[in-house]
């Protein structure tokens, strides 16, 4: 017994200590491992801003309180499209803090935008007003304009990229087109197909027509500095604008989100990390 006792211990009587193979060195303390070199030469994934909204109750459990939210599927698009989302809250200070952390900016849809920002009286069908949204929005926009970063606006984003660049909106559409097949149902997206400029950047990512999803009452007025029209629905509603003088500032009035094609966030997401490499 006392032999086999003996085979596990060195001739000093203790046990040996576990460690690499012979001829293998261990990594000396504060030096990363194999593993954490293979992780840290993984590129990461750009870093996507999505702008969020505050409803005054939300109610989880037995917990009634305010939130800053967004819909997930914004989240699942930039995800899938191999973007990293952080959801940006609608608060003005710190804009160009954020903007440091981020490499591109997706502006969600929402409410309608407080007519003062264009000069016009509130329609009495201009609804959901959020001012401390609309003044960090703008802010954000501009600032993230200024900085040539990437932005792809979604319907109410791209009547904020609008108005940011000094253009106005049509606060009820069903007045102007004689329809209300934009928003037909509240709630409920609205399918039908959009044409599109072929020789425009949203042209070369989805084609000359496409079918989408929409929701809105609101459309474009006066297009704002540097902005031109690359997309229309059947009724000749502008439904999309770019501004070619910029790496990418694109909108849209569907949401993209919700259908299946991620085209345009797959884009968003190639900019965001040309934008990320050439900062550096």
């Amino acid at each position: 017994m006392r032999d086999l006792a003996r085979l596990g211990r060195s001739r000093s009587g203790h046990r040996p200590a576990s460690g690499p193979p012979l001829g293998a060195s261990a990594p000396q303390s504060g030096q990363p491992t194999p593993r954490t070199c293979d992780l840290m030469n993984q590129p990461s994934r750009p870093l996507i801003g999505i702008t969020s909204y505050e409803p005054e109750e939300v109610r989880t459990g037995v917990w009634v309180f305010s939130a800053a939210l967004i819909p997930s599927a914004y989240v699942d698009a930039v995800t899938r499209a191999g973007g990293r989302p952080l959801v940006v809250p609608p608060v003005e200070e710190g804009v160009e803090e954020t903007l440091d952390a981020l490499d591109g900016v997706l502006f969600s849809g929402g409410e309608d935008l407080d007519p003062e920002h264009y000069g016009a009286e509130r329609h009495p069908e201009t609804k959901g007003v959020d001012e401390a949204r609309d003044r960090a929005e703008l802010a954000l926009l501009r600032a993230a304009l200024e900085r040539d970063m990437p932005v792809l606006a979604v319907c109410r984003g791209s009547q904020i990229l609008n108005v940011a660049l000094g253009g106005d909106l049509v606060q009820h559409l069903p007045e102007i087109v004689g329809h209300d097949e934009h928003r037909h149902t509240p709630g409920e997206f609205t399918d039908h197909d959009v044409r599109i400029e072929p020789a425009s950047r949203l042209g070369s990512l989805i084609g000359g027509e496409t079918a989408v999803k929409s929701h809105h009452h609101q459309g474009f007025g006066r297009l704002g500095e540097g902005l031109r029209e690359v997309a229309w629905a059947p009724d000749d509603t502008v439904e999309g604008l770019e501004n070619p003088a910029k790496r990418f500032a694109l909108g849209v009035l569907w949401h993209p989100e919700a259908g299946e094609d991620g085209a345009l966030f797959e884009a968003l997401i190639e900019e965001a990390r040309r934008y990320r490499e050439e900062r550096r």
